[in-house]
């Protein structure tokens, strides 16, 4: 029994020696391992994807993994990683590189702009918004006197925390208020309507569906006509935000709306007229959403509709956290079983809006669009007319 118990403790001693032998002698190679790692770039710019091997244009060796970097925050950062190098020694390395952003705010532009003596603060609602700056620097430059009649050259300026600048010159138009007049303009302006048998003819295709959008602004309508007059799909406005901190706000014709077009089995789609400042606002608004369609049938997608660019500069949200807002608005609405959308116009989504993996309702009022983007649904006017809606005109719709 002695023997076998020497013999144990000399086995555990050859075992614990050789594996600690080798951790010395794996150690040794791996801090004497040529390394050899070239970078074809040490700056990058904010939020752009980029993956190691976009980076590396030389490495002894091959990648374990092709990590992708985080581009979220600018500054510089190091990036670890492993892999396996010539001579087949697992090689741990770390590279710096610093992400930087190049991209200017983006302003209000325009040759000239009018306003009233004695409105010092006519620039509030100019456009100012940044890429990465939750709130740039936006100001006036130039002399001018605002209790002064007259014009003045000045120049709106947009400035972000990396420095990049966006300057507009323009003629600054002070006026006196317009004095208070009795006389009428007996002169109509000729309103200009779409007409949905028209874009029936000119659009329809094997390949897609016409439909509209509607809210409390289309009245009451008379669901059977408008089937009847071959609307194939329509969205619904669900509601709308009720400001920061306040809860959602009912549409009036929502459940009129909904329960009509159920009736006459034309597929319903839904939007939501958002005015979420942040990404938790976002999600209880989508709650909400999902609460108030739960017990309708609901085909198509549910979107989300932010148009609030007047009042932009006061959401102090960058391009990227406005992105990040709308999707997790959609990630709560797909969470619930249904598919989520983002709803803009083409203008902000080639110049706002970071890129989504919801669909996209675009909307773009001309008779051939030129956004080279992916979209599901198009919509091309909102001076539609259809029977069956008289009060106000409609929104018009192409779903491919």
């Amino acid at each position: 029994m002695k023997k076998i118990v020497i013999i144990l403790v000399i086995f555990l001693i050859i075992v614990i020696g050789f594996i600690f032998g080798y951790r010395i002698y794996n150690k040794y190679r791996v801090e004497h391992a040529k390394k050899i790692v070239k970078l074809n770039v040490d700056k990058v710019d904010v939020f752009k994807e980029v993956t190691l091997e976009d980076l590396i244009y030389e490495i002894n060796g091959k990648l374990i993994k092709n990590k992708k970097i985080d581009t979220t925050t600018i500054g510089k950062k190091k990036v670890s990683f492993n892999y396996i190098n010539d001579d087949n020694i697992k090689v741990p390395y770390t590279i710096e590189i610093e992400v930087i952003d190049r991209n200017p705010p983006l302003i209000k532009k325009f040759s000239s702009y009018s306003t009233t003596v004695g409105n010092d603060k006519f620039y509030d609602k100019f456009f100012c918004g940044d890429n990465y700056d939750d709130k740039p620097k936006c100001s006036i430059e130039g002399e001018y006197d605002i209790n002064t009649p007259g014009l003045y050259d000045v120049t709106f300026k947009g400035e972000d925390s990396s420095g990049n600048i966006s300057e507009n010159r323009f003629t600054l138009i002070v006026k006196e208020p317009p004095k208070n007049s009795s006389s009428k303009s007996d002169k109509k302006e000729e309103v200009i309507i779409t007409d949905f048998d028209e874009v029936l003819k000119k659009y329809k295709k094997n390949n897609n569906k016409i439909g509209i959008d509607v809210s409390h602004f289309q009245g009451d309508i008379d669901f059977e006509k408008v089937k009847n007059s071959g609307v194939e799909f329509v969205y619904i406005r669900v509601g709308r935000g009720g400001g920061v901190g306040k809860k959602p706000v009912l549409d009036d014709k929502f459940k009129q709306n909904i329960e009509g077009f159920n009736k006459v089995k034309i597929p319903v789609g839904i939007y939501f007229y958002s005015y979420a400042v942040n990404e938790k606002e976002a999600v209880k608004d989508a709650k909400w959403v999902i609460k108030q369609i739960k017990d309708y049938k609901v085909d198509l997608e549910v979107a989300y509709d932010f148009e609030d660019w007047i009042d932009f500069s006061e959401y102090n949200l960058s391009f990227y956290h406005l992105s990040q807002t709308a999707e997790a608005f959609n990630n709560k609405i797909k969470e619930a079983g249904y598919t989520g959308m983002l709803y803009s116009s083409k203008y902000y989504l080639e110049n706002i809006w970071f890129k989504t993996k919801h669909p996209i309702w675009l909307a773009h009022y001309t008779d051939n669009t030129d956004y080279d983007g992916d979209y599901k649904v198009w919509q091309l006017c909102e001076n539609g007319k259809v029977d069956g809606i008289k009060d106000n005109m409609v929104d018009i719709d192409i779903m491919y």
